[in-house]
Formats: structure tokens, C-alpha cells, sequence
């Protein structure tokens, strides 16, 4: 292994709480200077505030070496010139979709495609149907969904991420969506060529045994699981086999020099 994609919610940190040995984890990294970029599939805001987030955990990133899914879409629908977007996503989120000209909040028609993110609690029946409205217009727009997670772990327990609703939209319009997040190959076949290394020197760490880990083996990157975050002990007795599992992120050094020194 050369180079490492990291997840960042319930890997680095867990809502608003880090990970113990997070931030020194990513020191090491980059003391070591081994190639790593953040991989997530946030669609509830923006790079700069991700970066922010990181800073208070005392982990240092800055916009580029993230990989969001917002970040993913906006530079593939303006290379595909397929119209103007309407914007299922959080506000802070809709920043990175400026320049693209997004329809207003109210308008029912004219999209020439739909993105749908983690809205949250966003999300009611009137919000939900305006989607659907939007892709039966003709001609049919693009649903680009930001990423295809089922759910997460919020403070308060779980929580259905922006996978839920997408699934649902496509029942209905019977649209396919093009996916801009994990476990996309493409997402990650992009992350791959911004790490600079060839990915089967990569390995991908995460919490999510399918989004994660078997996205990243589907991709044919590594994956290693850490027991944080969304984990749960039914993980390891899935069809899904991760390289490794680690307790948390803190032993990832550790893990890394045993590889490269045994």
C-alpha cells in the first residue's frame, strides 16, 4: 500500500465528537508524507466547512484534499451542459452549484436535472413530490444523486441518508441516478487519480461495510473497516470481507508499519 482514501464521518469523528487518536493519526500521515486524501459522501455542506470541522478536531486538511460528492457533481454536470439544476440539498451545500444558475426553491418546472442530497429533516411529503414532478417533466431530467449512503449515526442514533430518497425517486420516475458518492466505482476511480497512486497500491478506510469497503473492493481498491462510527459486529459476518479491521483510527500507523516493515 502507497497511498489512503479515509472516511471522514465515524472514522475521524462521530457527529460532533472526534475520534480519539484522530488528529494524531493524520499527523503521522503526514509527517510520513504517504499520500491520503478525504473521501465522504457529505452532502450537508460545503468543503470549507468541512475543513473548519477538521480544524476544531485538530486535524489539518485543506478544500483540495477532499473529495465530496457536491464537489464531484457541480464539475461533471459543467462539462455535460445537461441544463439547469434544481437543488435538493442542504443550503451551505448549494454554494458549490453557484455558478451552474440552480432553479428557484419554488419552481415546478424546467430542470434539466435533479440533485438530491442529505437534505435531513428537509425532507416532508410536499419536498419529496416536487422531485418526483420535476423528473416526469419533459424531456426527462438527470437525477444525480450525491452519493448513495443508507443511513448514518447522528448523536442521537441513526438516521436515513440521501440513498433512502433516491432509491425512492427512482421507484417512482423510473430514472436511474447517476451516482456522485460512494460506493460509485467512478467516485472513487476519481479519488484515486487525485492521490496520484495507482489503486491497487490504495486502501480505502472506513466504517461503512458497504458504502466503504466493499464500494472500494468493487472498485479495486483495498478496504479496511475500523470499529467506530456505524460499525456494528454483524459487519463481519457479511458476504463483504474487509483487508483489515482496526479498532479505530488510531492504530492505523501501527497497522501501516507492520506492513511495510514485515
Amino acid at each position: 500500500m502507497h497511498g489512503i482514501l479515509l472516511d471522514l464521518d465515524g472514522v475521524l469523528y462521530v457527529g460532533d465528537e472526534a475520534v480519539p487518536g484522530a488528529a494524531d493519526a493524520i499527523a503521522w500521515l503526514r509527517g510520513q508524507e504517504i499520500p491520503h486524501l478525504f473521501l465522504t459522501n457529505t452532502s450537508s455542506r460545503p468543503r470549507a466547512a468541512i475543513v473548519d470541522k477538521l480544524a476544531r478536531f485538530g486535524v489539518e486538511a485543506r478544500a483540495e484534499q477532499i473529495l465530496t460528492p457536491a464537489a464531484a457533481a457541480a464539475a461533471w454536470l459543467q462539462d455535460s451542459d445537461v441544463g439547469r439544476p434544481a437543488l435538493f440539498v442542504p443550503e451551505a451545500t448549494a454554494s458549490e452549484f453557484a455558478d451552474l444558475d440552480p432553479l428557484p426553491a419554488d419552481e415546478g418546472k424546467g430542470a434539466g436535472c435533479v440533485v438530491v442530497g442529505d437534505l435531513g429533516h428537509g425532507w416532508d411529503f410536499e419536498t419529496l413530490n416536487r422531485a418526483f414532478r420535476l423528473l416526469m417533466g419533459e424531456p426527462r431530467p438527470v437525477l444525480v444523486a450525491l452519493g448513495m449512503t443508507r443511513y448514518w449515526r447522528a448523536a442521537d442514533g441513526l438516521q436515513l441518508d440521501a440513498g433512502a430518497f433516491v432509491r425512492a425517486l427512482e421507484f417512482a420516475s423510473g430514472a436511474t441516478a447517476v451516482v456522485m458518492g460512494k460506493p460509485d466505482p467512478g467516485f472513487y476511480d476519481r479519488a484515486v487519480q487525485r492521490l496520484g497512486v495507482p489503486k491497487s497500491e490504495v486502501v480505502m478506510v472506513g466504517d461503512d461495510i458497504r458504502s466503504d469497503i466493499d464500494g472500494a473492493q468493487q472498485a479495486g481498491l483495498a478496504g479496511v473497516l475500523v470499529r467506530t462510527g456505524k460499525y456494528t459486529d454483524a459487519d463481519l459476518r457479511s458476504e463483504v470481507v474487509p483487508q483489515s479491521v482496526l479498532d479505530s483510527i488510531a492504530d492505523l500507523p501501527d497497522w501501516w508499519s507492520e506492513r511495510h516493515t514485515g
